[in-house]
């Protein structure tokens, strides 16, 4: 296949907001493909390449200055094959050898194919071209069910190898896949409830378990033999030997369980969750050094909510509340806390102890549902707290692909006492069309400075974000930065001389005054 079509489809795409219209373009280009080709264009318009984020930053990528193709003669499987080589470059010199790989590639490049593979390059694409559309897209065209697809998905862990398989084996070859130990599957992912009281009434009977503040993992064992993973499949078994060795000591031959590992610092207390992250970062040693200027050594210990396999039993298809049973079973000392309840009152309760604790909140989660990955369903609710700031836009960046044309991701600043704005965070989310539609035309009033990637503006306009909270970081010069920030609204209302001060934002830090507690 032709690496124009891909990306005449993914401009079509892009152009479009109908799910169907974007189904149906992606179906019709899968069906063009023509065996393992089928799992490297899925993977790519999805813009998650099979091999990953190979390494290459957006200042590389803009370096580059090449002259665009007349016609283009690119093949896919010539962009898979420079992906396989720019990662494996290493050592001495690798920089340049990949600077030299992507200059000569995209000298061979239409100017269409360019900008595609410039935005693949740095997880740009943004063309509307979501993984439940691919995998609709992917059903169509092998004509079989999107459920199977989505389990085959959940069990194997990768689009691309899911897409070879439907396309390549139908229905029998998805339904054939199922789960291994040592093999990490998806996983299940929970959806948002306004509290805990409302989700029990809906759902009924209910496990209401502490939500953690820490990371996700999955880790799976047969006799001695333990591997972790993150949330996103990535392998950290070698940073994280305290929770190989308690899975080892576990009374079990094999298990697979989900979980998170929360962080202690030097003294036993609560480690920030981003010295948490330091341990599954690149590094991986086990230290972190946060905006304070010091080194903190994190130890790690896991807490276990749900259970994926047994002993020879596959519990996926099982009831919430039996593989409960046997996380009982294989790790009773490793629970995540939590209650079997379909009392709404009893569940707010749980979710009062978490957040006096110091954690994120609550999942609810119906008693009977299976473990299913994929779109987030309504079997799995999460309840947290949500703050809100009324901050400034200090400057702007251009969206790119569905957004191309709009002025997208914001820069938030919170107000100095003392005069001036202190950055906090960005965001691009929960903007709607409108709402960016109605920040391009504002922006374009408020601009100073308008450079290639951010416009800088006259620091009046005021916006209501939604935040979970804050955490320290030396990457702004406040030495804070907002977590899963969100747009509300603009604040058209407000002057940007009553937005929410410096100290505010870090009333939300674990800890502080302002905060819900601290971790244990």
């Amino acid at each position: 296949m032709l690496l124009t079509e891909l990306v005449d489809c993914a401009d079509a795409v892009a152009a479009t907001t109908a799910r169907t219209a974007k189904i149906e373009s992606l179906a019709a280009l899968l069906r063009g493909t023509a065996g393992p080709e089928a799992g490297v264009v899925a993977a790519l318009v999805a813009g998650d390449p099979r091999q990953g984020r190979i390494g290459v930053g957006w200042a590389t990528v803009a370096a580059l200055e090449t002259v665009p193709a007349p016609k283009p003669t690119l093949t896919v499987a010539d962009l898979d094959t420079l992906l396989d080589t720019v990662e494996g470059a290493s050592g001495e010199g690798s920089t340049q050898r990949r600077l030299d790989l992507l200059g000569a590639f995209l000298g061979r490049a239409t100017a269409a194919e360019t900008d595609f593979v410039r935005r693949l390059l740095v997880g740009e694409l943004r063309q509307g071209a979501s993984e439940g559309v691919v995998v609709e897209a992917i059903a169509r065209a092998a004509g079989v069910a999107p459920a199977a697809v989505r389990r085959a998905l959940m069990l194997v862990g990768d689009l691309g190898e899911t897409a070879g398989i439907a396309l390549v084996h139908g229905q029998p070859g998805l339904e054939a896949v199922g789960f291994r130990v040592l093999r990490p599957i998806r996983p299940m992912l929970a959806s948002t409830a306004d509290d805990a009281a409302s989700a029990v009434a809906e759902l009924g009977r209910c496990s209401v378990e502490w939500k953690l503040d820490g990371i996700r993992i999955q880790v799976h064992r047969r006799g001695d033999e333990v591997r972790i993973w993150t949330r996103n499949l990535n392998e950290v078994t070698g940073r994280l030997g305290e929770v190989a060795d308690a899975v080892r000591g576990l009374p079990v031959h094999s298990v697979a369980l989900d979980g998170e590992i929360l962080g202690l610092a030097d003294d036993l207390g609560p480690a920030a969750f981003q010295d948490t992250m330091g341990r599954v970062g690149t590094r991986g040693t086990g230290e972190s050094t946060p905006s304070r200027g010091e080194t903190v050594k994190v130890q790690v210990r896991p807490r276990f909510f749900d259970a994926l396999h047994l002993d020879g039993r596959d519990l996926l298809d099982e009831p919430l509340e039996v593989r409960l049973g046997c996380l009982a079973e294989a790790a009773a000392d490793h629970r995540v806390p939590g209650v079997v309840t379909a009392d709404p009152e009893e569940a707010e309760q749980v979710f009062t102890s978490a957040v006096g604790a110091g954690h994120e909140g609550v999942v609810v989660k119906a008693a009977g549902s299976p473990y299913a990955a994929g779109r987030r369903g309504k079997a799995w609710r999460k309840v947290k707290p949500v703050h809100s700031l009324d901050l400034v836009v200090l400057a702007v960046e251009p969206g790119s692909g569905r957004r191309r044309g709009w002025l997208s991701n914001i820069h938030l600043g919170a107000r100095d006492p003392d005069g001036g704005w202190v950055m906090v965070g960005k965001t691009f989310k929960g903007m709607t069309d409108e709402m960016l539609r109605w920040q391009t035309r504002r922006f374009d009033e408020l601009a100073t400075d308008r450079r290639v990637h951010v416009v800088e503006l006259r620091p009046e306009q005021v916006v209501e974000i939604a935040v979970d909270g804050a955490q320290r970081s030396s990457r702004y010069p406040g030495g804070v930065a907002l977590r899963f920030a969100r747009v509300v609204r603009y604040r058209s209302d407000k002057p940007a001389a009553e937005a929410d001060t410096i100290a505010t934002v870090r009333g939300l830090l674990p800890g502080s005054a302002g905060s819900v507690g601290s971790a244990p």
